[in-house]
């Protein structure tokens, strides 16, 4: 339980109180992204059941619900393109055009190099792109997000794991990564001191570039690369032998699925670009290729996360909820950033365009 707190936990403890005007509304922003690795453990023919039960039982699951903005639940699958399959792909991509869902680039490597990195991206880049994926910015470029497998972004395992690429940052950069949604990663040890942030981070040279960075404001705009930090803190309301307070990170699993009291701890950490803390970006991750996960994610105890957040809409005159996928998400920092105001969900489009939208 306590492996990496020394990396994370001084900084939850310095944390600021975050400060919103008395009366105005508070938008959260709820993205869940799907770690999602079909082929764990089964081969082809087990890895396609996987990927038609999301496309039988999501859109069921999803139809019941609807955000401020009258979106349905949404999930964005970042796949892993080493693991690249035509079929696999087309039904990932076939959910995606009734649903809303999305996705983007997830990867697995070792002991990498920068030349084989870029190839490998932009080879995957290119499959994905076959099945009508991933996104463009206003010039036409492919643009795309981005989850490191193993957590190991940037180099950053204390024993050199799961990547041996120092200046990953730039070469994601480069090749069109429009954000980075890997951390946070507690209880590995690749996690940052930088925790509950939106930021840029600047390639140092050496591994773990991102361990801190500059956040997003208001008014203000970088070239480095954009992370997107999804909650890490205490969970007080769950204990631990009913002592410890358990860690929240954000993790959604058939053991524990999204809950009031976990809606309350994202929601008062309070995740946002520097002068907009109204519009609140919660940052959830999964890994819904797995049975022990899907049943939770497709079956009541997500349901009934679902009626609980329109609940609270409907109870809570301050309380607005809006369904998003890792891109909408990101346009909607880029729109703060630029000084929007109001309701953010009008901004989904505001930077990067889906492609399977325009071939719905």
């Amino acid at each position: 339980m306590f492996k990496s707190f020394d990396l994370w936990l001084p900084s939850y403890l310095k944390r600021a109180r975050v400060r919103r005007p008395k009366g105005t509304p508070v938008h959260l922003l709820i993205a869940v992204c799907d770690h999602f690795e079909p082929f764990h453990g089964v081969g082809k023919k087990e890895a396609l059941e996987r990927v038609d039960l999301w496309r039988d039982a999501f859109p069921k699951m999803a139809a019941e619900f609807k955000d401020a903005d009258s979106h349905q639940p949404k999930q964005t699958f970042f796949y892993p393109i080493e693991q690249y399959d035509p079929d696999i792909l087309e039904g990932l991509a076939g959910l995606c055009r009734g649903t809303g869902c999305e996705v983007e680039v997830h990867l697995h490597h070792e002991n990498d190099t920068e030349e084989n990195l870029r190839s490998v991206l932009e080879q995957g880049k290119r499959d994905f792109q076959a099945h009508g994926l991933l996104s463009t910015d206003a010039g036409g470029a492919v643009r795309y997000g981005f989850i490191h497998g193993n957590w190991a972004l940037d180099n950053s395992h204390p024993q050199g794991r799961g990547c041996g690429v120092d200046r990953e940052l730039p070469i994601l950069a480069e090749t069109g990564c429009y954000a980075d949604f890997t951390m946070p990663s507690a209880p590995h040890p690749t996690q940052t001191r930088t925790i509950n942030s939106l930021y840029y981070a600047k390639e140092t040279g050496a591994a773990k570039s991102h361990d801190l960075g500059t956040p997003a404001r208001v008014g203000s705009k970088s070239n480095d690369l954009l992370l997107i930090q999804g909650p890490l803190g205490l969970n007080w309301h769950w204990r631990k032998w009913g002592v410890l307070p358990r860690v929240e990170n954000g993790d959604l699993t058939g053991n524990n699925p999204p809950t009031l009291s976990r809606l309350r701890v994202w929601q008062d950490l309070g995740i946002h670009v520097a002068g907009r803390p109204e519009w609140v970006f919660i940052k959830l991750h999964t890994h819904g290729g797995i049975p022990r996960n899907s049943g939770m994610l497709l079956g009541p105890a997500m349901a009934d996360f679902h009626r609980l957040l329109a609940s609270l809409a409907r109870e809570e005159p301050e309380f607005c909820f809006h369904y998003v996928s890792a891109r909408e998400m990101v346009n909607i920092l880029h729109a703060a950033e630029a000084g929007c105001k109001g309701d953010p969900g009008q901004y989904r489009d505001y930077v990067y365009r889906s492609q399977i939208a325009r071939i719905s």
